[in-house]
């Protein structure tokens, strides 16, 4: 039975962990792998979250090695971060003899190709998208601050040495994919695999869920015409653009509600945008769920929406929530110069796509709903089996280690 190194930046105990990590493990620990998972964990999140994790990981033999997640000062945090997962690292390939290392990110590719290079550990590279870019992007990087343009060499650097050396690349888009195929070290390689953000299409099943919890999720939004928005809010996604949409459609449909589901606390900052907007604050409805719940939220909306900065680095993103929105059938209205998002809607005619955030598209968009309203949940799912299993995702993967492993 081979052995796995699993290492990842962001925690078990996150959504992300839970969603993007986790079953895929699981999947591949079906298929005979056995896995040692470093994590760095944040403090609230674990203290709340770790009893159900363990659990999970005891179930399906998973050896769980959680890492204090440090978040100041910046880089320096870092730095340390990374020298007690290299630590960890190869304390246990010392004794586990690891037939290889998967890495999630760049964070994690630092001590992945360590271990290559020094103890001949095969490297998968799983990029997840283009982790500098999008930190200048995200404007957390700026690059006018001498050791933040440092640090972005730094790690320009070692994207291109992640490339070279890993024994296989996985990338999230296949337009992510086109842009890496033009890079030197690349051009002449076939080690790049396209694995999105997959969903697990038992648990997001219209068909799985409890009528009476559905219709009681159903009264507490108020509202048949449901606009649905799910997930964090900042950085990336553009709130002020999906009020102004929301409030285009809402002169289509004057009794629409925009349901946002988020962890996230932004209370004060929404009500701030809608005084400024002149949205009634009725119109909105504001919760937090589990992801268990997530289901029935979303089978809770007629049409879902989300707005992502289109930017570069963005062009290898995948965001969950589009195969979740998907698996349960629902149509959504997006944006364009996301990942692979335009071709997936456009093939699949499960959404409205809006090109540019002006009063013309907004409104494009709102006059679109009513053939949106009349598209098949079951087309819809049927199309997100194509893109998004889970299945399809863990075979592509085990497919990764059986070659290198």
């Amino acid at each position: 039975m081979k052995q796995v190194l699993y290492i990842t930046y962001d925690g078990l105990t996150d959504a992300l962990g839970q969603s993007q990590i986790l079953p895929y493990i699981i999947g591949l620990s079906k298929k005979g792998y056995r896995f040692s998972v470093i994590s760095c964990e944040k403090p609230e999140k674990f203290e709340s979250g770790k009893t159900y994790i363990q659990e999970i990981c005891d179930e399906h033999a998973i050896d769980w090695h959680p890492l204090p997640y440090r978040k100041k000062p910046p880089v320096i945090s870092t730095i340390r971060d990374v020298q007690t997962i290299k630590k960890k690292a190869f304390a246990l390939n010392e004794q586990k003899k690891f037939s290889l290392v998967h890495c999630r990110s760049y964070i994690s590719a630092l001590v992945g190709l360590e271990l290559k290079r020094k103890k001949y550990v095969p490297f998968v590279f799983d990029m997840r998208g283009f982790w500098a870019d999008e930190r200048v992007d995200g404007k957390l990087w700026d690059l006018s601050n001498p050791i933040y343009k440092l640090v972005y060499k730094y790690f320009k650097s070692k994207e291109a040495a992640f490339a070279q050396y890993s024994n296989a690349i996985v990338s999230l888009t296949e337009a992510g994919k086109k842009l890496m195929l033009e890079w030197p070290t690349l051009k002449h390689l076939n080690k790049i695999t396209v694995i999105p953000c997959s969903v697990d299409m038992d648990l997001f099943d219209r068909n799985a869920l409890n009528g009476e919890k559905l219709q009681s999720i159903k009264n507490e939004i108020g509202s048949d015409m449901v606009i649905g928005y799910y997930g964090s809010l900042g950085t990336w996604y553009m709130l002020n653009e999906m009020l102004d949409q929301f409030k285009e459609i809402k002169k289509q449909y004057p009794k629409a509600t925009f349901l946002m589901v988020s962890n996230d606390d932004w209370t004060k900052a929404m009500d701030q945008l809608l005084e400024k907007k002149q949205i009634e604050k009725s119109s909105i409805h504001i919760t937090r769920a589990k992801r268990a719940d997530m289901p029935y939220y979303i089978a809770a909306t007629q049409v879902a929406l989300f707005f992502i900065q289109p930017c570069f680095s963005k062009l290898s993103s995948s965001p969950t929530k589009h195969a979740e929105i998907m698996s349960m059938g629902i149509p959504l209205i997006t944006n364009s110069g996301v990942g692979d998002l335009d071709q997936i809607i456009m093939s699949t005619h499960s959404g409205t796509i809006v090109k540019q955030f002006n009063e013309e598209n907004y409104q494009m968009a709102a006059e679109s709903i009513s053939a949106l309203l009349n598209t098949d949940p079951l087309h819809i799912r049927n199309e997100c089996k194509k893109y998004y299993a889970l299945d399809t995702a863990v075979k592509k993967y085990a497919d990764i280690y059986h070659l290198i492993g």
